[in-house]
Parts: C-alpha cells; sequence; structure tokens
C-alpha cells in the first residue's frame, strides 16, 4: 500500500506469524501434491485430533475414571502433545499468578503495619475510645486498616476464595484470556473463523517443558558421555522423575541427575506419545522420499515439516537441533588446551538408529500381519533410519522458510486480508536492513527475481 516492494529474505519457520504459518500449510500442501509424486495420499495432519478407541482401550480408559479419585491425571507421559504444552502452560500460569498474590498481599501487609502501629497508639492513649469504636461501629472488622489480611500471607496452595477477590479486573482478564488462548483449542472450524483468531504475531514456542529440560541437561553434561542413549539407567529412578513430571512438579535436573536417567526419560516420553511426533497420517510420505531423487530429497522432506502442527514442528526442531549438537561431539578430538577429548561414539546414523522408531511410525493392524511381513519391516526399519539421519543432518535448513514460500503465502493471504499483508510486510521491512526495502514495484530488480514481493 506504501508503494514499497520488499526484499523476502529466508527466515526460520518459528518467526512466521501464527496465520502465515497456517497458510504455509497450505501452501506446502499444495506444492506436495502438484510437483512431488510421494505415491501416496497426502494429508494436513490435525492437532490433537481424537483417534478411534480400540475396545481394551476404552475399557482401560473407564478404569481410569473410577479410579480418578485415587490416581492423579497423568500431564506428559502418554498424553496429546498440544495437550502436554496446555498442561505445562496451565501450570506456569498457576504458579506464576500464585507468586504474585503472595507478593502483592506481602506488600499489603507491609504497607498497613505502620499505619497499624500509628492506629493502636491512638487508641491506647485514650482510655474509652476502643470502647466507644466496639459498641459504635460493629463492622470495623472488615475495614482493611485492620491486620485481619496478615494470615493470608502464610497459606498454602491453591488460591483461595478471598485471595481471588484480590485481583484486579484487568488482571483477572489478563488471566482469563491467557487460558482461552492455550494451544488445545477446538480446531473443527471453518477456516475463514479460523484464519481471523489466529495472531499475527509469532506463535508461543511449543515444546514441552520435559523436553526441553532434558536437552539443556544432556547438552550441558552429556556430550562427552560414551554411549548416552545405550547405557542402561536406573529404572527406579526414571519412575520417579517420569511421576514427578506427570504430576507436574516444577522439576529441575541438575548435575547430580544421572545423563542415562534423563537420556531413557527423554526416549520413554516420545515412545508413550499417542501419535508419533512425524504424525501417522504423513508416515508413508516421509518414508517415499527416499524414492527420489537425491536432489529433491531434501525440499519434499522440508514441505512435510511445513504441514506439522506447530507443536510438533516446533519440538522436532528442538530435538533435531540436539542430536545434531550430540553428533558433532561424536568422534574424539583434542581441546584447545592439547588434552585429548574422548567421543561419545553417537554418530548420525547411530542417534537415528535409536530415535527413528519412535518418531516415525505406523499404527499396527494386528501382531500377526508383522510377524509374516519380517522382511518389508525389516526394509522400513532401514528407510525410517535414513530419513531420521538425513533430518539430523540438515535440520537447519529444514527448519528455514525460503523466500518464495513466503511469497505464495502472501499472494494467498493477498485475496482475503490484503491489510493484514500490508501490516506484515512493514513489520519484515522494518526487521530488515535499509537495503532490503528496493524501488517501488514496477521497476527492474532482476537480481532477485523470486525474493520481491510486487503484488
Amino acid at each position: 500500500m506504501s508503494g514499497r516492494s520488499v526484499r523476502l529474505r529466508s527466515v526460520p519457520i518459528q518467526s512466521l506469524s501464527e496465520l502465515e504459518r497456517a497458510r504455509l500449510q497450505e501452501v506446502a500442501f499444495y506444492q506436495l501434491q502438484q510437483d512431488c509424486d510421494l505415491s501416496c495420499q497426502i494429508t494436513i495432519p490435525k492437532d490433537g485430533q481424537k483417534r478411534k478407541k480400540s475396545l481394551r482401550k476404552k475399557l482401560d480408559s473407564l478404569g481410569k475414571e473410577k479410579n480418578k479419585d485415587r490416581e492423579f491425571t497423568p500431564q506428559a507421559f502418554g498424553m496429546p502433545l498440544s495437550q502436554v504444552i496446555a498442561n505445562d502452560r496451565a501450570y506456569k500460569l498457576k504458579q506464576d499468578s500464585q507468586r504474585d498474590e503472595q507478593k502483592d498481599a506481602s506488600d499489603f501487609v507491609a504497607a498497613l503495619l505502620p499505619f497499624g502501629n500509628k492506629r493502636q497508639n491512638k487508641e491506647l492513649s485514650s482510655s474509652n475510645s476502643s470502647l466507644s469504636s466496639t459498641s459504635e461501629t460493629p463492622n470495623e472488622s472488615t475495614s482493611p486498616n485492620t491486620p485481619e489480611p496478615a494470615p493470608r500471607v502464610r497459606r498454602r496452595g491453591a488460591m483461595s476464595v478471598d485471595s481471588i477477590t484480590d485481583l484486579d479486573d484487568n488482571q483477572s482478564r489478563l488471566l482469563e484470556a491467557l487460558q482461552l488462548s492455550l494451544p488445545a483449542e477446538a480446531q473443527n472450524k471453518k477456516e475463514k473463523a479460523r484464519d481471523k483468531k489466529l495472531s499475527l504475531n509469532p506463535i508461543y514456542r511449543q515444546v514441552p517443558r520435559l523436553v526441553d529440560s532434558c536437552c539443556q541437561h544432556l547438552e550441558k553434561h552429556g556430550l562427552q558421555t560414551v554411549g548416552i542413549f545405550r547405557v542402561g539407567s536406573s529404572k527406579k529412578r526414571v519412575r520417579q522423575l517420569r511421576e514427578e513430571f506427570d504430576r507436574g512438579v516444577d522439576v529441575s535436573l541438575e548435575e547430580e541427575h544421572s545423563v542415562h536417567d534423563v537420556a531413557a526419560l527423554l526416549k520413554e516420553f516420545l515412545r508413550d506419545m499417542p501419535d508419533p511426533l512425524l504424525t501417522r497420517e504423513l508416515y508413508t510420505a516421509f518414508i517415499n522420499t527416499l524414492l527420489l531423487e537425491p536432489e529433491e530429497q531434501l525440499g519434499t522432506l522440508q514441505l512435510l515439516i511445513y504441514l506439522l502442527p506447530p507443536c510438533n514442528c516446533d519440538t522436532l526442531h528442538r530435538l533435531l537441533q540436539f542430536l545434531s549438537i550430540v553428533a558433532r561431539h561424536a568422534e574424539d578430538n583434542v581441546s584447545k588446551d592439547g588434552q585429548e577429548v574422548t567421543g561419545n561414539k553417537m554418530t548420525s546414523l547411530n542417534l537415528a538408529t535409536i530415535f527413528g522408531p519412535n518418531l516415525l511410525h505406523k499404527q499396527k493392524s494386528s501382531d500377526k500381519e508383522f510377524s509374516v511381513q519380517s522382511s518389508a519391516r525389516a526394509e522400513e526399519s532401514t528407510a525410517i533410519i535414513a530419513v531420521v539421519q538425513k533430518m539430523i543432518e540438515n535440520y537447519e535448513a529444514l527448519f528455514m522458510v525460503p523466500p518464495d514460500l513466503q511469497n505464495e503465502v502472501l499472494i494467498s493471504l493477498l485475496e482475503t486480508d490484503p491489510d493484514v499483508v500490508d501490516y506484515l510486510l512493514r513489520r519484515k521491512a522494518s526487521q530488515s536492513s535499509a537495503s532490503s526495502v528496493l524501488p517501488a514495484a514496477g521497476q527492474a530488480c532482476p537480481q532477485y527475481p523470486a525474493s520481491v514481493f510486487t503484488p
């Protein structure tokens, strides 16, 4: 609208707005159908969709409901990924609100103490004033001048009814807005209604607290551990950590925690997800990328990753980033001090062999079918390892969005929301250097034809 053209550059997918990422899914889906022959049906995975339960699972869930009072509801393991992230955010919101409540109550009491001391000295100076105030002002006990709120500071646990009243209207509305914006929202809406609700800002980074904590701990303490992810762990300690995360406890992984226990915990979380990180819908598509020419495989993997729900995409990025760091420390090397540093021996192939079956698998129809097709299973297992290995080795490129795809996203938005496109372009221009703003549309700029947005 300002008459300028903006040079688009490759950007990380996490930097795109929520609306842009939703349209990117559609653009990638169209390109996969038109330009990539994967010899299979491709669908956009649903975020946290409900799947048909087997009779056994229904009976198990009924049994769990009966024992709901005796058992806690899991917060991390065996839950849909979007629900795990929603639980993490709800817990953090609760912790923040309780912390703010205690701080406000402490400040309130601290502010009242000097006033209460003056009031007490004044009452002691007059012998009849206390009797007259008791008889003439029976409701004075509810006045904020009394030190009644003091015991509230010592209360622990969830917010009580009287402490909720301390929140002003702006705070309560903020809490409501944050709760309504959790990622586990209803999905079955019309596209236009959905787009109106999508934010024009980047999505909150949707990585489970458990995954991020485990990756950080292993990056700090486990990169030189030989055979990490292969050496056995303490089942008792892993079970204890698992229960703490499942209860929503704010677990802090410290140096004393065994790297083998933390590694086992991370593998268990990925293994127990009801839907694998790369989703069952895209299982065949990911495997069939190996049938393409080598120069086409990476671009096709990139488009398939764009189809993933944001929570799957962000979590996959964090995991591949971590595995790439582990693989870079696989070989022995010499430190700056001249000391020999032993490598962890976990190459990208070894890591893909361990994590591949947890990240990419399909629902088993029956044990009999898979026992008969053992050779087919072996071939698929080899393909899974090859796909995950390629992802580990090229993770940085896979999560970048090239200019031509950004251009397609903006053209798609231009048809329905031209004012939104103008806002996004202004923001992209402000984030770029001064040299990225080109002359007005219509003037020649042949050196960047694919990266210039000229509506």
